[in-house]
């Protein structure tokens, strides 16, 4: 069986939100895979005119014809989630702590995407923290998730060095494009990876 037979009898939901998501959730769908439903937070009013803005991932999702929903909390729609039976809960810069309620439904688990090299820069701003604190590399970690912040098994990872002409911006963009890809590698090994708990620190 191909790569592209295995892709497509994976069933992926993605939950994201941000541009630095959307790369991920558009990486998983030029490879194939299965993508029953987009999870991505409600629309929030932005600008001067308070106009509701689509996020990035809910914006692509609908370019492609893929259901998205906008629970205030996840575990809202936690039965809904469950009865597409997915392989996969891919969680990209989604915004919320997912409940166990929600990381026990993929048959094979909840895999994030963190822009740093976990254990380093846990939590909301790692792209922010690597700079600020002169870091010489960072990179992009999978990982299963759990019930704590950035503390579940790494899976994978890859690095890259953080340039003098670097920015948050610069760096985004390309942590994007590296967990994109990394992602995609990760669904495809997963059944050959074995995963490595986080030290403590």
């Amino acid at each position: 069986m191909t790569d592209a037979d295995e892709r497509n009898k994976t069933k992926v939901i993605f939950m994201g939100t941000p541009e630095f998501a959307r790369a991920s959730l558009q990486a998983l769908i030029e490879a194939g895979f299965d993508i029953p439903a987009v999870v991505s937070q409600p629309d929030r009013p932005q600008g001067r005119g308070n106009k509701i803005v689509y996020s990035p991932v809910k914006s692509y999702a609908l370019s492609k014809g893929i259901r998205v929903m906008q629970p205030q909390r996840a575990s809202e729609i936690a039965a809904k989630l469950a009865a597409l039976e997915p392989d996969f809960i891919a969680v990209v810069a989604y915004g919320q702590i997912l409940k166990p309620d929600v990381l026990s439904i993929p048959k094979k688990g909840c895999i994030n995407v963190h822009a740093s090299l976990l254990p380093l820069y846990r939590g909301a701003s790692p792209i922010q923290c690597a700079i600020i604190n002169g870091e010489k590399e960072t990179g992009v970690t999978t990982m299963l998730m759990d019930e704590g912040m950035d503390t579940g098994p790494i899976l994978l990872q890859q690095t890259t060095t953080i340039e003098s002409y670097d920015t948050a911006s610069t760096l985004q963009d390309r942590l994007a494009e590296i967990g994109a890809d990394l992602l995609v590698h990760t669904l495809d090994a997963f059944d050959s990876i074995t995963p490595q708990p986080q030290p403590v620190c």
